[in-house]
């Protein structure tokens, strides 16, 4: 008997195809599709397993191309097996197509006994119904006999179930339903193989689901852009869906409300959480979701009225439902009052090296030849799976010589792929939180967390509240008293500050790379938009002769750092320079004698092995002070 679902379209998927349907059903139609067939459909249906049936009488002999299709793109093939099913060779071919999906795809396969001995279907012995339905085909198809009673004879040693084990026929189908649903779940790893370093974040979010309990039960999933927060939500939905009586997973919700999606999404949503394909009074459907035990996942929210637009209160969804809700943003999730936040992490270095490997290297296997070079580029990625992927799909197939010059690259442009992605979490932000962001990426990132509130306040922001918003967005972090950012998020800061003015780096507003401060402080081509230098002096190869004109073009310069072991930094004719607005100023063996600095604003001074005698007017201060002189450090 052909199989179609009542509710698919009339196209089947092609060949070798991901898998669209869960379990296909083959059956005899004068004998069950009235009865056991149908039940058994119903059954499967409410447990959310989609299956593939034919209500339709079939006419004509030869099986579809489109049938054989369907079958392939089936994870499960039920085979009904009733008196008259052999007499149909529609129905045996479709056994032949079965049996080589589980030979070539390891389809699973379940024979279900209806009313018919096992052993008939076994031998097909002329003694029973069975065979002598069987046997009337041998004159019109003697060719294709032997090919049918092996698949007949194959199918009916696997483990199946018989009707002729005494129980009610509604206990049958139960078993039948929930045999199936385990097989289900079984084939959970099979279909995310190309997952890496998913398993343990799967269990952590099923055990904080509380799936069972009554009540509706709300998880938020957070971390930043390309962190796997959609990935997982995925592999969670596809694992768990078919425990409820209706699911959907709400794709992109931000970029819904953008392009004006949202309405289109919400009658998606609707259709297919209710079986309903005839949406209309939204309202009147929305109340019929307080009767249905729902899975929903809303993928990329922003803030919360996204999801009430969409589907109103979630506390008015039916007991025993569960809601998912990712986000780049904390407060979406605080201000949805989900039960529990789940923090997506990196991936440790064993899984981003194999996600690494799958992408860059043919097979997954890391080229011998590529040995040192390849850690470079996990390194670069901090275990962000969207960065190693688009990093290793970047590399792959190219030379050892073009990894590395690659490499080299990305010290200074980091991938526009992975900077789009990260970049939007940036683009949420106010200015003034894109101000402290941007501090942070380019000289505050690993420092005293009350140090940076301190510069941020003495500097005209409200620092409590901004640090707040920028860890709520997953862009810093506060671990030890110490302000942290991901290296993928500090350069991504730090090319946003770049793109300012690429082939000038004094109209930029911030500088940390020392070639760009060498070439500005020896060629007084510093501006007012200067905010703040940073210059590790290590890095620096030769002296930098400065003249007065290095800094009385920076007015503006809040920040002003050098650092390292030795003093490069030459200086001649810079007496009384104002740094007007300065409030951190860091200079080890500073060869400046005085320094005009407004200390009203300054907040942290570290100045060891100085020549510095006065640092503002009328404060005449010795040498060994200023070496350990910390105002806040």
């Amino acid at each position: 008997m052909a199989s179609s679902s009542s509710s698919s379209s009339s196209s089947c998927p092609p060949r070798n195809a991901k898998k669209m349907y869960d379990v296909f059903l083959s059956f005899r139609g004068e004998d069950t599709r009235d009865n056991f067939t149908s039940h058994l459909h119903h059954a499967l249906y409410l447990k959310s397993i989609k299956t593939f049936i034919d209500d339709q009488l079939i006419r004509g002999e030869n099986i579809s191309h489109s049938l054989l299709d369907t079958i392939e793109a089936s994870s499960i093939s039920i085979i009904i097996f009733s008196e008259r099913y052999a007499s149909s060779r529609w129905c045996l071919d479709e056994l032949l197509k079965i049996l080589e999906c589980k030979h070539e795809y390891g389809q699973i396969v379940i024979p279900v006994f209806y009313h018919v001995d096992p052993s008939h279907v076994r031998s097909q012995s002329q003694d029973s119904s069975f065979g002598k339905y069987f046997s009337g085909l041998e004159k019109r198809y003697p060719e294709k006999m032997q090919r049918w009673k092996n698949a007949l004879t194959e199918a009916t040693n696997l483990s199946g179930f018989d009707s002729h084990v005494i129980r009610p026929e509604s206990k049958l189908i139960e078993e039948i339903a929930n045999d199936v649903l385990k097989r289900l779940d079984a084939t959970f790893q099979t279909k995310n193989k190309g997952l890496v370093g998913v398993e343990c974040p799967i269990e952590e979010i099923e055990s904080l689901l509380r799936l069972g309990s009554e009540g509706v039960y709300k998880l938020g999933i957070w971390g930043i852009g390309g962190i796997g927060k959609t990935t997982i939500a995925g592999a969670v939905f596809n694992k768990i869906s078919r425990h409820f009586e209706g699911s959907y997973f709400a794709h992109n919700v931000r970029d819904a409300e953008e392009t004006g999606g949202i309405e289109h999404l919400q009658k998606k949503l609707l259709s297919e959480l209710l079986n309903d394909g005839n949406v209309r009074n939204i309202e009147s459907q929305l109340h019929r979701l307080a009767c249905k035990k729902v899975l929903i996942v809303f993928d990329d929210v922003t803030h919360p009225g996204q999801i009430e637009s969409l589907i109103g209160f979630l506390d008015r969804l039916a007991s025993g439902s569960r809601v998912i809700i990712t986000t780049r943003d904390k407060q979406v999730l605080e201000n949805c009052w989900v039960n529990q936040i789940y923090r997506m992490k990196e991936l440790v270095d064993a899984d981003a090296h194999k996600l690494f490997c799958q992408c860059a290297f043919k097979g997954g296997h890391l080229d011998a030849s590529y040995t040192e070079v390849t850690p470079k580029a996990i390194k670069y990625a901090h275990g962000v799976p969207l960065a190693l992927k688009v990093l290793g799909r970047h590399l792959c197939g190219r030379s050892k010589e073009v990894w590395e010059s690659a490499m080299r690259k990305l010290e200074i442009v980091p991938h526009m792929d992975i900077q789009k992605v990260l970049k939007i979490s940036y683009d949420s932000l106010d200015d003034s939180q894109k101000n402290v962001f941007l501090d942070i990426a380019c000289y505050l990132e690993g420092k005293d967390r009350d140090v940076v509130i301190s510069f941020f306040d003495a500097s005209g922001f409200e620092a409590k509240i901004e640090l707040s918003v920028l860890e709520g967005k997953s862009l810093i972090t506060c671990s030890d008293n110490q302000i942290r950012m991901h290296d993928l998020l500090r350069d991504m800061g730090r090319e946003i500050v770049r793109n300012e003015s690429i082939d000038h780096p004094g109209k930029r507003s911030r500088l940390w790379h020392h070639n760009d401060i060498c070439e500005v402080l020896k060629e007084d081509t510093g501006t007012e938009a200067l905010k703040g230098i940073s210059l590790d002096m290590n890095k620096v190869n030769r002296e930098i002769h400065m003249n007065s004109n290095a800094f009385s073009r920076m007015p503006k310069l809040r920040f002003l750092r050098f650092y390292g072991d030795k003093n490069k930094c030459m200086v001649s004719h810079l007496e009384g320079v104002p740094f007007p607005e300065v409030r951190h100023l860091e200079w080890p063996q500073c060869p400046l004698k005085t320094l005009n600095i407004c200390a009203e604003k300054l907040v942290s001074l570290k100045m060891p092995c100085s020549k510095v005698k006065q640092l503002w007017d009328d404060v005449q201060m010795e040498v060994h002070e200023l070496s350990d002189y910390h105002l806040l450090s």
